[in-house]
């Protein structure tokens, strides 16, 4: 029997969590379209959603930095109003005319103009009278700038670090599509050889069955042997179905990574190469990740958001001050006729919280809390990214030394079965030896294939780790 079951699970459990976390573009036309390596990623990282939402908050981020730098300008703001009383508004106010004539009378009388007669003055009440005009406008220019607001400056230093942590973040979306697509090319390419793997040995089953039968017919096998090489037939047939659904599962896989439609076909160009190298010193590496991994640096960036807006939350506590100045233009009439005036101004506004119920204190006590928490996922994170990569070093290191051996192992599984088939040709070997010969072969094509797929993926997961993304990516 085949035994691939594990190779299948590695390649469906490779793609199946991509089947969640990418999106479907459009459908495009449904000619089958070939890509290498290079061409799948930059088509991933042109049409994958989270690219474009990472690239809209680099944006997003810049113009933020933009804006708080506005808080810090002069504020200019231009008013108008116009009014019309349909009723003009009155008040309780001590009668004018009695006050008036009194006090005329009271001239009058104090200089002997006239006698004085006191049944002459009249009582002074109040009465409702208005005292606006019918119509009023009012044109005003304002000038506000800051002097002193700790949360204004506190802001543009927080933006900024903000803004850098978004680009951050940018480089490392870009940096897990990268290993996401090539994870699922190289899974593609994977199920790819095996199917020719087992199409091979299909083949040569094939060919055994035609020759024993041709040996039978002539009497010089028997018919044991007979039906020996048509059940081994029957036993790979299977197997190659259920490769060829293998492949088709991972071409969908490879198209939801890249973005594309399910109805366009696709395959991938390419070859398994293992390019003989020294694995790199583990404590270097593990330095080199720790300072250019994209997720540390990220986190770090965070921490230095959270502690700025632990300073901002503490600026409420200062003081602030404001200069000021506008100039006024206004008239009233109740005609239309209106009488102009201007009025002009300066001053400084100077305010200072002195109590809130506490709402800072507690502000300030959550700011701190979550600096707290991030420096956590920042130590939790180190201590993950250094295992990572101690155990793809380790992968590098068996892959090294069994690669050698595997290469070896097939000239031999070839050269036995090359053997059996003589054998069995001069009648010196039996069936069984020529279905062993061939599993043996088929396994141990398989075994190289699965070492040096497991050598190119482990070098990929160490890339990501250390941060190596070719620049035209992240542009």
């Amino acid at each position: 029997m085949f035994r691939n079951n594990r190779i299948i699970k590695i390649i469906i459990g490779s793609l199946g969590g991509f089947f969640i976390s990418f999106l479907i573009l459009p459908p495009v036309n449904a000619q089958v379209k070939k890509f290498t390596l290079e061409e799948a990623i930059m088509f991933a990282l042109e049409n994958n959603r989270d690219v474009i939402i990472a690239d809209m908050t680099v944006k997003k981020a810049d113009a933020a930095v933009d804006e708080a730098f506005g808080y810090a300008l002069p504020s200019v703001d231009l008013s108008a109003s116009f009014s019309h009383f349909m009723k003009k508004p009155k008040m309780a106010f001590p009668d004018f005319e009695a006050l008036l004539g009194n006090a005329t009378y009271s001239i009058l009388f104090d200089e002997n103009v006239i006698p004085r007669d006191n049944s002459k003055f009249k009582p002074v009440a109040t009465a409702l009278q208005s005292f606006v005009q019918t119509n009023n406008y009012e044109t005003k220019v304002q000038v506000t700038q800051t002097l002193f607001n700790s949360t204004v400056f506190k802001g543009i230093g927080a933006s900024k670090i903000y803004s850098d942590l978004s680009k951050e973040e940018y480089s490392r979306t870009v940096s897990n599509i990268v290993l996401n697509v090539e994870k699922a090319f190289y899974g593609v390419l994977l199920t790819k050889k095996l199917l020719e793997i087992t199409n091979a040995s299909y083949n040569n089953a094939l060919e055994n069955l035609r020759n024993v039968k041709a040996l039978n017919e002539q009497g010089l096998v028997s018919d044991f042997d007979a039906l020996q090489a048509e059940v081994q037939v029957e036993n790979i047939r299977p197997v190659v179905l259920q490769m060829e659904n293998t492949l088709k599962n991972a071409k969908d896989g490879f198209k939801i990574v890249l973005g594309i439609s399910p109805s366009k076909d696709v395959d991938v160009d390419g070859e398994f190469l293992y390019q003989r190298e020294e694995v790199p010193d583990e404590a270097e590496t593990i330095t080199t990740a720790l300072q250019r991994n994209y997720g540390l640096k990220s986190l770090e960036l965070k921490k230095q958001v959270d502690e700025a807006f632990i300073d901002l939350d503490r600026s409420e506590y200062w003081p602030a001050l404001y200069a000021f100045g506008n100039y006024s233009y206004a008239g009233s009439s109740d005609q239309f006729k209106f009488q102009n005036y201007s009025s002009a101004i300066v001053g400084l506004t100077f305010s200072m919280n002195l109590f809130r119920g506490g709402q800072t204190k507690n502000r300030v006590q959550q700011s701190t809390i979550s600096y707290l928490q991030t420096e956590q996922q920042f130590l939790q994170l180190k201590d993950f990214i250094a295992t990572g990569v101690k155990s793809k070093l380790l992968e590098l290191r068996r892959v090294k030394e069994l690669l050698d051996a595997q290469e070896r192992n097939v000239r031999l599984a070839e050269r036995a079965y090359d053997i059996a088939v003589v054998r069995y040709k001069e009648g010196t070997g039996n069936q069984l030896e020529v279905q062993n010969a061939d599993m043996s072969l088929r396994q141990a094509r398989i075994n190289k294939l699965q070492i040096v797929y497991d050598y190119i993926i482990a070098k990929a997961e160490l890339n990501q780790l250390l941060g190596n993304v070719s620049p035209q990516f992240l542009q």
